[in-house]
């Protein structure tokens, strides 16, 4: 009886001891599963990052090959804006913003060029036509006085502030004070100093339809009051003193195969509305030109995108005097 009960409490310790070892394995596989997962989890993950870093990169060089093709059809268009007759393939390009493409490798970019001066030169532009763009690109009329009052306290020499804007003391009151400026800006992201301006309406915003933002018709590089009315886009064109949407499509389809010499050439424009609109305008050109490019793969839809504002000097020499990478073009 005692070897059989001590037999008894044997094989009950011999079970006892293979079922603790069975959940021992059963953990052990368990855990080494969880290893497995986590390191194909983590090869997976960094592999697609690696491929969309790679795909990254290719756009982003696809993009500046596109830059790079602005500036040498600047250069073409210097030497042959003024032949009469024009060869398929060897067109010139305009400047007012219209849209190139060309494949390169098994992607293609996009490029437009628009000549600096048909924008409005925040250093030099009336009130009015400021007023009359903002109120084009959707911004509330109610705000629109504070703005463009305060922009031009901004640059003013003085300290009097017109009837909706401001001058050091107002900049001075806000937690992080700083004074006005009183002097020209140097950069158009400067406007974001001044008040009433937002990031949204300075670079637009994406909420369902995407909306262009204010620094797509400004800058400080013209160094002109007028307009040049061969280049400038339509919500400029809109900005000046009787230019209707009518009369800005009327502009904008003559120029698609003829240069504006006069602006009372232009068959369709009212009368009235040429005597308000010849003062704020020009046709010539200028040597600085904005180039926005973007970089596709494939048939992918999104791509990388570059600004860039480039200086044609002579003896085919440029310069950059703005580069932003990447930047948010409407696409």
């Amino acid at each position: 009886m005692q070897k059989r009960a001590y037999f008894r409490r044997c094989g009950s310790a011999l079970k006892s001891r293979k079922g603790i070892a069975l959940l021992l394995v059963l953990w052990v596989l368990t855990i080494l599963m969880v290893i497995v997962l986590s390191f194909s989890f983590m090869a997976r993950t960094e592999t697609q990052a690696t491929l969309s870093f790679k795909d990254g990169i290719e756009k982003k060089f696809i993009a500046e090959a596109g830059i790079e093709r602005g500036i040498m059809e600047l250069f073409y268009r210097n030497v042959f804006k003024d032949q009469s007759i024009e060869f398929e393939g060897r067109e010139v390009w305009k400047t007012d913003g219209r849209l190139y493409s060309s494949n390169i490798g098994d992607g293609y970019y996009t490029v437009s060029i628009t000549d600096e001066s048909g924008k409005v030169d925040i250093n030099t532009v009336s009130d009015v036509v400021l007023k009359n763009l903002l109120i084009n690109i959707g911004v509330q009329e109610e705000e629109v006085d504070t703005i463009v009052d305060s922009i031009m306290d901004w640059k003013d020499p003085d300290d009097f502030h017109r009837l909706h804007g401001v001058e050091s003391d107002y900049y001075m009151s806000l937690p992080n004070p700083y004074k006005a400026k009183n002097a020209n800006f140097n950069t158009v992201e400067e406007l974001l100093l001044v008040k009433g301006m937002t990031p949204e309406i300075l670079y637009g915003s994406v909420s369902g339809e995407e909306k262009r933002g204010l620094i797509d018709f400004v800058t400080v590089n013209s160094k002109r009051r007028e307009i040049n009315v061969n280049a400038a886009p339509k919500e400029v064109l809109m900005g000046i003193p009787g230019v209707t949407p009518e009369v800005a499509d009327t502009i904008i389809n003559y120029r698609q195969t003829n240069e504006i010499e006069n602006i009372f050439f232009v068959e369709g424009i009212p009368v009235e509305s040429l005597d308000l609109i010849e003062p704020f305008i020009n046709i010539s050109g200028s040597n600085t030109f904005s180039i926005e490019a973007v970089g596709y793969k494939g048939s992918e839809k999104g791509g990388y995108a570059i600004k860039a504002t480039v200086v044609i000097a002579g003896n085919n020499n440029y310069r950059y005097v703005y580069y932003k990478s990447p930047a948010n073009i409407k696409q």
